[in-house]
């Protein structure tokens, strides 16, 4: 009768853990967009950094600046996130800074972002659940998509480098953490714009780490990256979208290639 009720227990208990890893599981699924229209929720539009915000609110919280508008505080705050991003950039990386636009295969040939610009991108994220072993993100800029596996693998020795690189992921609590290696060579735009952008090489790792806010309005993103050719130390970049369940992934059909590239073919 003890092993019964014992059995009984493990067997409660296994049950009651699944339900709630599931219920961890389901407050991040589903459609998001852009930020909140704050102060820090405009300033994050694409990503932000800690030393940012801390800057915006100080801006914000003098009032010497109560009559400037909240969009020329934003923008010098971001002015100085961008030298503060600067400063952790290596001399390998400063030597296109800022890479002229038209070597982005993005902006020329209208090839999809790699992953460094595609975490970061503006408009619609859809986080979904794929059975119990992966994690599937789509964005709305070009469509893509990601797969995460949270199967307990690990990421694999000598990966042939691609666009979106190989992501694993697990849940810690109510936040899912995902690591990323084996991403091709590609733009890199620390902050998000397009006059400082620079490059990444084969060598960058990501940790994303996705948490939902208390009252369930917000989805944020906290990524550290890594890449010794292109940055100093891991830098740590931030963003923030809102609960956008009717929102839809459209078809990418926006690009069109500057009129320069059109003529010569490739410069």
């Amino acid at each position: 009768m003890r092993t019964y009720v014992y059995l009984m227990s493990l067997a409660l208990f296994a049950v009651t853990a699944l339900a709630a890893a599931q219920s961890s599981h389901s407050k991040l699924e589903g459609m998001w967009s852009d930020p909140p229209a704050t102060a820090v929720g405009n300033f994050c539009f694409f990503s932000c950094t800690d030393a940012g915000i801390e800057r915006l609110n100080k801006l914000l919280d003098d009032p010497a600046n109560d009559s400037r508008p909240v969009t020329q505080l934003i923008q010098e705050a971001k002015k100085y996130e961008r030298e503060y991003l600067h400063d952790r950039l290596t001399p390998a990386a400063l030597k296109p800074y800022p890479l002229d636009p038209l070597k982005d295969p993005g902006y020329v040939y209208c090839e999809p972002w790699g992953l460094a610009r595609q975490m970061f991108a503006p408009h619609q994220f859809e986080l979904r659940q794929q059975g119990k072993d992966r994690v599937e993100l789509r964005y709305g800029e070009w469509a893509a998509r990601r797969t995460v596996y949270t199967d307990g693998r690990k990421i694999p020795a000598n990966l042939k480098p691609s666009q979106m690189g190989y992501s694993v992921g697990r849940w810690d609590g109510e936040t899912l953490v995902i690591e990323t290696a084996g991403v091709a060579s590609n733009i890199a735009e620390w902050p998000f714009a397009a006059d400082a952008a620079t490059q990444h090489s084969d060598q960058l790792r990501t940790v994303e780490r996705y948490t939902r806010s208390a009252d369930g309005k917000n989805l944020m993103l906290t990524a550290t990256l890594e890449d010794p050719w292109s940055l100093k130390e891991p830098v740590v970049l931030k963003k923030i979208w809102n609960w956008a369940p009717d929102q839809k992934i459209a078809p990418y059909d926006s690009c069109e290639r500057p009129a320069e590239t059109k003529k010569g073919g490739k410069p």
